[in-house]
């Protein structure tokens, strides 16, 4: 989509609705990444500066876990970067999905760790979730990275491909 479009479907827009879905998309796309961005940035410095409680929830069958600890910070950190650079923000949003994906078992581990302490249920008011929410942080990540649309798209209308002009729709609309 290019500025100009942009401009006519403001133009064409309604003023007493809400804002064109490519608008509302794109600020939904801006809060995501700013979000992202600085989680990213504040968990890869504390996996760097202090390490400690991450290595007390790295499963025993990670290789190096100091070293990997620093890696993952650093991966963090690369990624939020990415994040704000137009050219990298594609790879980045997938590379932090994919280590989202990644650091998923230590999580399950940091979860196991807290069930095994039986320290009351308050805790499982983070655990529990920190676990479901996991899919919701590979969405934003890829979602902030530009690489997917969904579902901020309008309705009826097949999000755009990577040309920025819209897919036909997969299946015809009945009539009547």
């Amino acid at each position: 989509m290019t500025a100009r479009d942009d401009v006519s479907d403001r133009a064409r827009h309604d003023s007493s609705d809400s804002a064109p879905p490519s608008v509302a998309n794109s600020r939904s796309r801006t809060l995501v990444r700013s979000l992202l961005v600085v989680a990213f940035a504040l968990a890869g410095y504390f996996h760097i500066a202090h390490p400690a409680p991450f290595l007390r929830i790295t499963p025993h069958w990670v290789p190096a876990p100091e070293i990997i600890i620093f890696v993952t910070g650093v991966c963090e950190l690369l990624g939020a970067a990415g994040l704000l650079l137009p050219p990298m923000r594609r790879l980045a949003g997938i590379m932090l999905a994919l280590y989202s994906v990644c650091v998923f078992p230590a999580n399950i581990q940091h979860a196991l760790i807290f069930a095994e302490r039986g320290s009351g249920w308050a805790g499982w008011l983070y655990h529990g979730p920190r676990l479901l929410f996991q899919p919701v942080i590979v969405w934003c990540c890829l979602f902030a990275g530009n690489v997917i649309d969904w579902p901020f798209t309008a309705k009826g209308q097949a999000a755009p491909c990577s040309t920025g002009r819209p897919r036909p729709h997969p299946r015809p609309e009945r009539t009547g």
